[in-house]
């Protein structure tokens, strides 16, 4: 019998750090989460989830939520799926979708990766968001960063020919890193050119935590690839 370490690495979207339920969030997990919650057994139907056929757009590992209701707010034509394992922020998300009165946006607790290897269908997906993943910044912790060849190829088997995989970081090395795995990617092609960064698109909020940054002087990278082929 093989031992677990004979076996190839799991790719994982998340490392879990659970922090404090607030009540307001408690609340929303109790009242919220069977309106806009979805459960998953098998296959995920998204026409009967939001109760219409329009462009999807997936976000993995939305945070609070705020960028992500403000992004289905702005687009009620389109469909917003959020996966988020992080029970606090997804208690968040359910009361901005309260707040906003959102129609078009229903939450994931499960690991992306999971989600999307068991219950998205290939090719279903117009847009796949990546946004300020954890960099993992010291050298032996790099393996742990999601965004690894493995992971970009899952992202490709269930994007529509012609959809974007958008990424932005707020953190250097990783963006060259991020720009480096997906030039190689087999199935992409960079929107902005070869090795070049792409403008931030306007359908994508600045994040409190953003504009601190851009106030004290940090950078912002987006990356946009396009899916290739059939």
């Amino acid at each position: 019998m093989n031992s677990s370490l004979d076996r190839p690495r799991h790719v994982r979207s998340f490392v879990r750090r659970e922090g404090r339920i607030t009540r307001s969030q408690q609340r929303a997990l109790d009242d919220l989460w069977p309106r806009y919650g979805v459960e998953l057994n098998g296959l995920l139907d998204l026409d009967a989830a939001f109760g219409r056929c329009a462009p999807r757009t997936l976000e993995i590992g939305f945070g609070n939520g705020a960028s992500l209701a403000k992004m289905a707010a702005l687009a009620p034509d389109q469909d917003f799926l959020g996966v988020e394992v992080h029970r606090p922020g997804v208690g968040q998300l359910l009361l901005e979708i309260e707040r906003y009165e959102l129609t078009n946006l229903r939450v994931a607790c499960i690991d992306a990766v999971e989600l999307l290897e068991r219950h998205i269908a290939p090719a279903s997906l117009d847009r796949v968001l990546l946004f300020f993943p954890d960099p993992w910044p010291k050298s032996r912790h790099h393996k742990r960063r999601i965004l690894q060849p493995a992971f970009v190829a899952i992202i490709r088997e269930h994007l529509k020919p012609g959809g974007l995989f958008h990424m932005a970081t707020d953190w250097q090395p990783y963006a060259e890193q991020m720009l480096a795995v997906m030039d190689a990617a087999p199935g992409f092609r960079n929107s902005a050119g070869r090795g070049q960064y792409a403008p931030k698109p306007d359908y994508r909020p600045e994040t409190k935590f953003e504009r601190r940054g851009l106030r004290l002087g940090h950078g912002v990278w987006d990356l946009v690839f396009v899916r290739d082929g059939a």
